[in-house]
C-alpha cells in the first residue's frame, strides 16, 4: 500500500506529495471517509488526483492511499437489472435519500450456478464455464477471464451461490492456480480484448421508421443524436431502449437534470419488454449520474457504461449503450481541464476532447469474442449543443467518429412531427452495408426506395421556397405533386408516436409494406400528372386519406389490410384514368 499527503484542494482536484510509487490512473482512497479518486497527473514527487465524491471536509495533511491498481468496477450477475451511480455503486438500499460519502453499496445478489464443464477439461480465455440465473434478471454466463487458460481443477456444485464465492479453479500451463469468481474487476479505461472485429452487415432494428429505413445503424455501429432543448432526445432514447433488437440495454444518464432521471427511473421498472412479456428492467442496466453529483464522476460514468457493455458483449450478446448526454461529459472534461490550468481549445474545451471522444466511440464494434461467440456493442450518444448549434465543438468532433447522425430539429418538434429527426441534416454511412439484409427480409428495392424518399424530401425544401414567392398553385402539376408526395412521406411514414398502441413500433415487414405502398402511389400519381390530371383530384381520392393514416389505423399483424389498401390504390387510379377519358387536358 502506497500513501500520499494532501497539499492543496480545489473542488474535485487535490495535489499531494507521495510516499511511494504511484502510476497514472491508479485508484486511491482519500481521507478518513475513503473517498474514491484517481491519479490523473504525475509530477516528480507530486501527484494530482480527481475525486469522484464531494471533497467537503478534506484538508491539507489528510492521507490518501493506493493499492497500485487502476480504477475498476465489479462486473457480475448482480449488475443486470440494477440502478447504479457513475462508478457502478448501487443506488438502492440506503436509509437516506442521498448517497453518503464513501459509501460502497455492496451487492448481495445470489444466483443459481449451473456448470457446463467438468474437472480436467481444458479451457481457454472467454469460454463458458456455466450458467448464472438470478431472480429479476436475464440469464448470464460465467466465463473464463481474459488472460487465463488451462485445466479445470475444481468446480463448484450446482446450486445457489454469492458473487464472491470461488466457482472454478483453473491450473495454467505454468502450474499456477487461478480462481474464478462470478464477480470480475475490470479497469474502466481499458477495452476488453476480443479475438477479432467483424463487419457490420446487420442493422440494429429500432422499430422507428425514420431510423430503420432512412438512417439505419448497424449492430456494433455508433450514432449521435444532436438536438436542442425540447426536441425529444430523452423520449427517443427511451423508445429505442424499449423496442430495439439489442439483448441488453445500458442506459447512462450523464449529467442530466435530476427530475428527468427521476421520471425515467420511475417509469422504467414498470415497462414490459414486448419480446418476452417480462419487465424490461430485467435486461437493462441504468447508470444515473445527475448534474448535482460530483463533476469528476460524470466523466467516469461514460467509461463505466462502455466497460459494462463490453462485459455483456463478451457473453455473446448484442448490447446497446445509450449515453445521455456526451455534452455534459465534455463539460466535465472542460471543468477539470480549467482547474488543472491547461490551455483551452475551441469553445473552452480541452485540446484532447477529440481524442477522448475517439477513445469512447471506437469501443463500439461487432466482434468475435475470445471464446468464439459473436457479440456487439452499439453506441448511441446524445449531444445537447447550446441553442441547438450543430457547429459547436462537441457535435463537430463527434461527427468525425460516428457513422450515423440523427439530427433533431426544433421546428419539426414544434410541428409535433416526432421523432423530430431532420432528414436533410441526418445521414447514415451504414446504409450501403445493410442492403443485403433488407433483401433477405423481402425488400429487394430498399436502397432504391430510400433514395426516392430522400430525393423527394430534399426537393420539397426547394419547391416550398419557390412556392412562397409565386404561390403553390402557380407551380406546374408535376412540382405540386412532388410536394404532395413529400408531405405524405412526412405525415404517413416519418411521423410515429411513441404513445400510440398501434404505431409505436414498426417491424421490418410493416416498414417494407408501407414503403412500397407510398412508392407505388408516387409512380401512379406521376403517371396521372402526365395525363394532365390535377393533383387536387388525387388528394380527393378516399384512398389518399387511408394512406395518410395507415400507420395509425393498420395494426402490426394486419397483413390483409395492407394488401387490401394496395388493391384499393390500384383501383382508385384506374377509375381516375377512366374518368379522365380522352379529353383529360380539357378536364384538368
Amino acid at each position: 500500500m502506497n500513501t500520499a499527503s494532501i497539499l492543496s484542494i480545489a473542488g474535485p482536484l487535490l495535489r499531494a506529495r507521495i510516499q511511494g510509487p504511484f502510476a497514472l490512473y491508479d485508484a486511491v482512497e482519500v481521507g478518513k471517509n475513503r473517498l474514491l479518486g484517481e491519479v490523473i497527473r504525475l509530477d516528480g514527487e507530486f501527484i494530482t488526483v480527481q475525486v469522484y465524491e464531494d471533497t467537503t471536509g478534506l484538508m491539507p495533511g489528510d492521507t490518501l492511499t493506493s493499492h497500485g491498481l487502476p480504477l475498476s468496477i465489479p462486473l457480475g450477475p448482480g449488475v443486470l437489472g440494477g440502478i447504479f451511480d457513475g462508478l457502478l455503486r448501487p443506488l438502492t438500499g440506503y436509509h437516506s435519500p442521498f448517497v453518503q460519502r464513501g459509501a460502497r453499496g455492496q451487492r448481495e445478489a445470489r444466483f443459481h450456478f449451473t456448470p457446463q464443464v467438468h474437472e480436467g477439461q481444458q479451457l481457454r480465455a472467454g469460454e463458458r464455464i456455466g450458467g448464472m440465473e438470478r431472480a429479476g434478471a436475464a440469464p448470464q454466463w460465467l466465463l473464463v477471464p481474459p488472460g487465463v487458460a488451462g485445466s479445470v481443477r475444481h468446480l463448484a456444485a450446482e446450486g445457489p451461490h454469492s458473487e464472491d464465492e470461488v466457482l472454478c479453479e483453473i491450473e495454467t500451463s505454468e502450474g499456477e492456480l487461478k480462481t474464478v469468481r462470478a464477480v470480475e474487476h475490470w479497469p474502466i479505461r481499458r477495452p476488453r480484448p476480443v479475438s477479432r472485429r467483424l463487419p457490420s452487415e446487420v442493422p440494429l432494428m429500432t422499430g422507428q421508421r425514420v431510423v430503420d429505413t432512412l438512417f439505419p445503424v448497424a449492430l456494433g455501429g455508433k450514432a449521435a443524436l444532436p438536438g436542442g432543448f425540447g426536441t425529444g432526445k430523452t423520449v427517443l432514447l427511451e423508445t429505442l431502449a424499449k423496442w430495439c433488437s439489442a439483448d441488453v440495454i445500458v442506459y447512462v444518464g450523464c449529467g442530466e437534470r435530476g427530475n428527468e432521471l427521476t421520471g425515467m427511473l420511475e417509469e422504467f421498472p414498470q415497462l414490459v419488454d414486448p419480446r418476452t412479456e417480462r419487465a424490461l428492467l430485467e435486461r437493462t442496466v441504468i447508470i444515473a449520474n445527475t448534474s448535482n453529483m460530483p463533476v469528476a464522476a460524470r466523466e467516469a460514468s461514460i467509461y463505466t457504461g462502455v466497460t459494462l457493455a463490453e462485459y455483456f458483449r463478451d457473453q455473446g450478446l448484442n448490447v446497446a449503450l445509450m449515453a445521455d448526454s456526451t455534452s455534459r461529459w465534455a463539460e466535465a472534461l472542460r471543468e477539470i481541464s480549467g482547474r488543472l490550468g491547461e490551455l483551452p481549445g475551441e469553445g473552452g474545451y480541452p485540446a484532447y476532447l477529440s481524442s477522448r471522444l475517439a477513445d469512447f466511440y471506437e469501443r463500439a464494434a461487432r466482434v468475435e469474442t475470445l471464446g468464439g461467440m459473436q457479440g456487439s456493442v452499439t453506441i448511441l450518444g446524445t449531444v445537447s449543443p447550446p441553442s441547438g448549434d450543430l457547429s459547436e465543438p462537441v457535435v463537430s468532433h463527434t461527427k468525425r467518429y460516428v457513422r450515423c447522425m440523427w439530427a433533431l430539429d426544433v421546428q419539426r418538434a414544434q410541428a409535433r412531427l416526432y421523432p423530430a429527426i431532420n432528414p436533410l441534416m441526418s445521414y447514415s454511412e451504414d446504409a450501403g452495408n445493410l442492403d443485403g439484409w433488407w433483401q433477405a427480409q423481402g425488400n429487394d428495392r430498399w436502397l432504391e426506395l430510400r433514395r426516392l424518399f430522400l430525393g423527394l424530401l430534399e426537393e420539397q425544401v426547394r419547391l416550398e421556397r419557390m412556392a412562397r414567392i409565386i404561390g403553390k398553385d402557380a407551380l406546374p402539376y408535376r412540382q405540386q405533386f412532388r410536394l404532395l408526395c413529400a408531405e405524405l412521406i412526412n405525415e404517413s411514414f416519418l411521423r410515429q408516436s411513441a404513445y400510440s398502441e398501434i404505431d409505436r413500433y414498426a417491424s421490418p415487414a410493416r416498414q417494407t409494406a408501407m414503403l412500397k405502398l407510398i412508392a407505388r402511389f408516387v409512380e401512379l400519381g406521376e403517371a396521372a400528372v402526365q395525363k394532365v390530371i390535377a393533383p387536387q383530384r388525387i388528394t380527393g381520392l378516399p384512398v389518399f386519406r387511408r394512406l395518410q393514416r395507415m400507420g395509425e389505423e393498420i395494426a402490426e399483424d394486419d397483413v390483409e389490410a395492407m394488401t387490401a389498401l394496395g388493391a384499393q390504390l390500384e383501383e382508385a387510379f384506374e377509375a381516375l384514368y377512366r374518368e379522365a377519358g380522352g379529353s383529360t387536358r380539357e378536364q384538368a
